[in-house]
């Protein structure tokens, strides 16, 4: 291959932050990789800021000439310098762009303020850490953390039931299994009770206020102004724009700013609104399910998730920080993810495994090799046990990838919106050695890269079969990541 591949990379920072950008990527992305990056040039003009460096092997061979102009989008374009050079070298050299993009916007989000908001609402702060609350967390998606802490808490009854209440020790599984089978067909309540926000037909919109300070403010904004001046401001936007004119309004939102003391440039301030109903609605249609219930996490951590033992039951979350950083189009490849574990009732799959598990531990393990929970091997049992369900798990991760290919037809989006929000993980991921851990990992999701590169080479219309090639794909992308 030798003829030049372009992208075009939306920047998603204002441009008065975009020569900062630049100057992130060259002194702390690139000059520190001096193995892999050389002819290193970074040149700012009238025009924008440029970027231009080759990509070279382990043994110094030129591969790839980068050259990366700013604006909105960011231009990035790739020359090939050998003609054997790998599709892998050119995927990781775009990624090389995201990444220190979203690591750089990562650093810049402790210098921004968001303010969302519901119409008709409380006005409430946003959280900046978790993705959602802890007590959630056990029933979103697949649920499989719900299901280990099953195994725990089984455990915790076989030993309390062996002490003092031995007559009654084989039907424990039953009434546990039973306690399981409510939690999980009623999740999506327990969820929908404990979000922030409701989202309904008739009030479908969030609003978002996006503030970038000033570059020589961003240490000490937060000193000087609390937690409840903050809410303070966002309060009076709400009471005296949204309210007033349906949406925010970024002139009207800097004087009140500067009435309150903070200084306020209007090019660093950006106002989004979103119609997650709408949304949901678009990719609801597309499966022919019925509307799930919607509700919204106010944190700014990306994330989305569903819940629920079937489509009629189910329940998907979305958090602020999902919407504020991807587009409608990304958003729309996220929820067809989502909605690709309500088709494939995965939650009650996942139930079904478990208790087979169990049942066999207590019926068929424990009676044969009764000395196995009283050593070590136990631990190693149940840890062996663990990997495998994660493992498992994977299958139906991977296969709610190829249905949101299949029914919303963008995987490359799909690709992108993972980019964005396993950027981290991405660039781990680049060592073998951490690959290996994270297939081996107590995470039902497979590595980002191994995502992120079937998604880009995916043709939707060959799939037959979502779940039986996820299974044939998740291993095969396992035994490369051993041999590699």
């Amino acid at each position: 291959m030798t003829e030049p591949v372009s992208y075009k990379i939306t920047p998603e920072v204002p441009p008065s932050y975009m020569q900062k950008l630049f100057d992130y990527i060259y002194t702390k992305y690139l000059l520190p990789q001096k193995q892999r990056f050389t002819n290193i040039s970074r040149e700012t003009s009238t025009q924008g800021d440029f970027l231009s460096y080759i990509i070279v092997d382990a043994q110094g061979k030129q591969l790839l000439k980068v050259e990366v102009k700013s604006g909105n989008p960011i231009e990035l374009k790739l020359t090939p310098l050998d003609p054997a050079v790998s599709p892998k070298v050119i995927e990781e050299a775009k990624q090389d762009i995201v990444i220190s993009k979203q690591i750089f916007k990562e650093s810049a989000r402790k210098g921004t303020v968001y303010f969302a908001w519901r119409e008709g609402e409380e006005v409430v702060p946003e959280a900046y850490e978790k993705p959602e609350k802890s007590f959630n967390r056990l029933f979103l998606e697949t649920q499989v953390l719900f299901f280990i802490v099953f195994i725990v808490f089984g455990m915790v009854i076989f030993i309390a039931l062996t002490a003092f209440y031995p007559e009654a020790f084989w039907i424990a599984p039953l009434i546990l299994m039973g306690i399981q089978f409510i939690f999980v067909f009623y999740s999506n309540n327990f969820i929908a009770r404990t979000a922030d926000w409701h989202i309904t037909k008739d009030n479908p919109i969030i609003h978002f206020l996006e503030y970038y300070l000033p570059i020589s403010e961003e240490n000490d904004f937060k000193k000087k102004y609390s937690r409840d001046q903050l809410l303070a401001i966002k309060k009076e936007i709400y009471d005296e724009i949204l309210a007033k004119q349906g949406e925010v309004d970024p002139e009207e939102a800097q004087k009140i700013f500067l009435k309150h003391g903070v200084p306020c440039q209007l090019e660093n301030l950006k106002a989004k609104k979103v119609n997650v109903y709408e949304l949901v609605k678009n990719i609801a249609d597309r499966f022919r399910f019925p509307m799930p219930k919607i509700v919204v996490s106010n944190t700014m951590v990306p994330n989305a998730a569903a819940s629920g033992p079937s489509p009629s039951r189910g329940l998907v979350l979305i958090t602020t920080g999902l919407l504020v950083q991807l587009d409608e189009n990304e958003i729309l490849s996220v929820l067809g993810h989502e909605f690709g574990h309500l088709k494939g009732r995965d939650p009650l799959i996942l139930y079904g495994l478990v208790s087979a598990e169990f049942l066999f531990r207590f019926y068929v393990l424990f009676p044969l090799f009764p000395l196995i929970f009283s050593t070590f091997l136990f631990f190693v049992y149940f840890w062996a046990v663990m990997v495998l369900i994660f493992f498992i798990a994977k299958f139906f991760e991977a296969r709610a990838d190829l249905v949101s290919a299949i029914m919303v037809g963008t995987p490359q989006v799909l690709a992108g919106s993972l980019e964005k929000i396993g950027f981290q993980r991405l660039l781990y991921e680049r060592t073998p050695s951490f690959r290996v851990q994270e297939w081996l990992g107590l995470d039902p999701h497979p590595p980002i890269y191994f995502r992120v590169d079937r998604l880009e080479k995916l043709s939707p219309e060959k799939i037959k079969h979502p779940l039986l090639q996820s299974i044939r794909d998740v291993t095969k992308g396992f035994i490369a990541a051993l041999k590699s």
